[in-house]
């Protein structure tokens, strides 16, 4: 067998096998050359061995994936996969012989400066990697703050805390059926919001043979194209469903001589696995962890003895917690679906596919060259009980088992569009809290202004700017001005006045921008200090890699637009409140523009050996280019689009591309930051399919 390597004018890898094994052989060989250091991270950071060499701040992380048995789940999916799938198990395994030889010898400058050499990867690594990347993705976590909430500010704080508010940042992605366009034939564009990091999460490639020929967005070290492709004549895209599939278990354990015994529903103490592993750890002692599993699930908080610097209440046992996830009671993680997804030539082919799939739950859309449409939820939600959807459940109490699977909805079109930006859809059974609707309703509202769109028209949509969640804050300040009111001082009155005339654009060179933010900030600091919620504001000692979910500030200002709105809010002054902050920033205005604070944030396992300035950025978290910050705490956007893309099913080369650094993961190659000036202007990469235009780096 064999095969060869080429690359476009961005050094994006297109490959060209004699068949799919051995394109997956190359699939893994040309991602471990281009991203050895990242997916060797990626690996680490699923085995729970990544504090090794980045230190301490990698402990907690590393501690969860070892409690929640992401390794040895990864393991149980490759078994059922060689039983039930043999193909893709040795397809897989093929992709994992090609990361091997593109590591050996591997010479990244980030492996000298961490004092590692690469590793070997075992054929259930890919699953491993793809497990750690999304064992948060459903944001289980939320459930701790829920608990948390409820116990401190009663059980309505759950409600007005809820994440529909603007702290819910996701993915945006629309369908364009071929009545709605000027060519006949469906657009699909979006893009994938998550974590910036570099090198970035997506992978731009093309991958051809015999059966099939496939650009789109890999992860790297997972082999295949899994949420975007175009194979030519269909296309797909996903975003988050923003479905409830992971349940918190409340556990009672007990020691004995022969170990530890959880008390399940049936009142009957039963034997928990238990066993211990050491977490090396940069510069410090290792860390013993204890790692145990009930019949429900592996427990990722606390233990017989509880948690450090909690005390039970009277009568209740030490803190224990659970997870419950569906790959680790089914052994399945969906990956069956990866080569029907290549294979597919019709939307039939991608619906068919997408009942394989498991996690995480997505939306998908999907558009072939005969007309069809697929507007549909993936992936495996449980049956049960409705408790389980917000907070934790007892372990000992009966009605908490799961009883098989929820049917995924599906959707169809409306006025010859689909739009999908977690907000309540068709995933709205399946889930509790959703993303807002104002970017999902601004992208339908923008698609309206005009009956036939092209691929070309679309960057105007990834752009917008437009802040529809300023309403209820702007809201207030328009009310400052109601008879009877304390008057403002002279710079608070024109700097509402100012407020109340802006466009609600968050442009990187707009000042009212800048300004509003900097109100927001205000605001969300005074209402987050007001004794009402101080009992909120100490977050419980969980482990540090559940803080982003228990932080008082961020809450506050993700839920802000609920909290502004509600009929009450523990009896909080809130005029008062929007007054005194408008005050501050009256005082001491913002100097600059949005993009002055609002800067980039991406993700590095190692620091820069040089830093450098990264750019600023238009956008915030509920609009269509949703740059995330954290109001109250930071402008920096850590979160973002992680690529962009338009499919034209008219013609692939008409469709566009572009992610936020380029294609490479090599600091140096001229290919390791070139879209970024694309990415910053709303531009995009042209997707290049004629191989003549190719450059042919090498046969393999």
């Amino acid at each position: 067998m064999s095969g060869a390597i080429f690359r476009d004018p961005w050094g994006i890898p297109h490959l060209r096998a004699d068949d799919a094994r051995e394109l997956a052989r190359l699939q893994g060989l040309v991602t471990a050359r281009d991203r050895g250091w990242q997916i060797e991270v990626e690996r680490h950071r699923a085995q729970g061995t990544s504090a090794s060499f980045l230190g301490a701040g990698a402990l907690s992380w590393d501690v969860l994936v070892r409690r929640a048995r992401v390794a040895d789940t990864a393991r149980r999916c490759l078994t059922r996969l060689e039983e039930d799938d043999p193909e893709t198990a040795d397809w897989l395994q093929a992709y994992v012989t090609g990361v091997n030889q593109g590591l050996d010898g591997h010479d990244a400058p980030e492996f000298t400066r961490a004092g590692i050499r690469p590793g070997r990867w075992e054929p259930w690594t890919p699953l491993a990697v793809w497990l750690s990347a999304h064992l948060l993705f459903a944001g289980f976590p939320a459930k701790l703050w829920r608990d948390h909430a409820a116990a401190c500010l009663g059980a309505d704080a759950v409600g007005l805390f809820a994440t529909d508010g603007p702290g819910t940042s996701g993915s945006n992605g629309w369908l364009v059926a071929g009545e709605r366009t000027v060519t006949g034939q469906a657009i699909l564009a979006g893009d994938p919001h998550r974590f910036i990091e570099d090198p970035g999460v997506y992978q731009q490639i093309r991958l051809s043979c015999p059966e099939f020929d496939v650009v789109g967005l890999a992860v790297p070290g997972v082999p295949g194209i899994a949420h975007f492709g175009h194979t030519g004549t269909v296309a797909w895209a996903i975003t988050n469903a923003m479905a409830d599939y992971q349940d918190l278990y409340r556990e009672r354990l007990r020691r004995t001589g022969a170990g530890i015994e959880a008390l399940g529903p049936d009142g009957v103490w039963r034997r928990a696995a238990r066993h211990t592993e050491t977490v090396e750890v940069a510069g410090e002692e290792p860390v013993e962890v204890e790692v145990v599993e009930t019949g429900r699930g592996p427990v990722v908080v606390g233990g017989p003895e509880g948690l450090d610097g909690t005390v039970p209440e009277p009568g209740e046992p030490p803190l224990a917690v659970a997870l419950r996830y569906p790959p680790r009671v089914t052994g399945d993680l969906g990956f069956g679906a990866l080569l029907p997804l290549l294979r597919a030539r019709r939307v039939a082919d991608v619906d068919r596919a997408a009942d394989l799939w498991a996690e995480p739950v997505n939306v998908v859309l999907a558009a072939d060259t005969e007309g069809g449409t697929l507007h549909r939820v993936a992936g495996r939600v449980p049956v049960r009980s409705a408790a389980h959807r917000v907070r934790l459940v007892p372990a000992w109490e009966p009605g908490h088992a799961w009883h098989g699977w929820h049917e995924t909805p599906r959707a169809g079109l409306d006025d010859g569009v689909a739009v999908m930006a977690n907000q309540r859809g068709p995933a709205a059974p399946l889930g509790v809290e959703f993303a807002p609707p104002h970017r999902a309703d601004r992208i339908a509202a923008l698609l309206a202004r005009r009956h036939r769109w092209s691929a070309a028209d679309m960057a105007a949509i990834h752009t917008d700017t437009h802040l529809a969640s300023a309403a209820p804050l702007l809201d207030h300040l328009a009310a400052l001005d109601t008879p009877g009111a304390p008057g403002l001082t002279g710079p608070a009155a024109a700097l509402r006045e100012r407020l109340l005339a802006w466009d609600r654009h968050m442009d990187a060179g707009s000042a009212d921008a800048a300004a509003f933010a900097a109100l927001r900030g205000a605001v969300v600091r005074r209402l987050a200090a007001e004794p009402a919620l101080a009992a909120a504001a100490a977050p419980p000692p969980y482990p540090e890699v559940f803080r982003p979910w228990l932080a008082l500030v961020p809450r506050v200002g993700f839920a802000l637009e609920h909290l502004l709105a509600a009929e009450d809010l523990f009896g909080i002054d809130r005029p008062a409140v929007v007054r005194a902050a408008l005050e501050e920033v009256a005082a001491a205005p913002p100097a600059g523009v949005w993009g002055d604070t609002h800067r980039l944030a991406p993700w590095r396992a190692l620091p820069p050996e040089t830093p450098r300035e990264e750019p600023g950025l238009s956008g915030d978290h509920d609009c269509v280019l949703c740059t995330s910050a954290v109001p109250g705490l930071t402008d920096l956007a850590a979160r973002g689009p992680a690529a962009r893309y338009v499919w034209d099913l008219a013609r692939r080369e008409d469709s566009r591309w572009v992610v936020p650094h380029g294609a490479s993961g090599r600091p140096g190659s001229p290919h390791h930051r070139d879209q970024q000036p694309l990415w910053l202007a709303g531009d995009l990469a042209p997707v290049v399919t004629d191989w003549a235009q190719l450059t042919k780096e090498t046969d393999v």
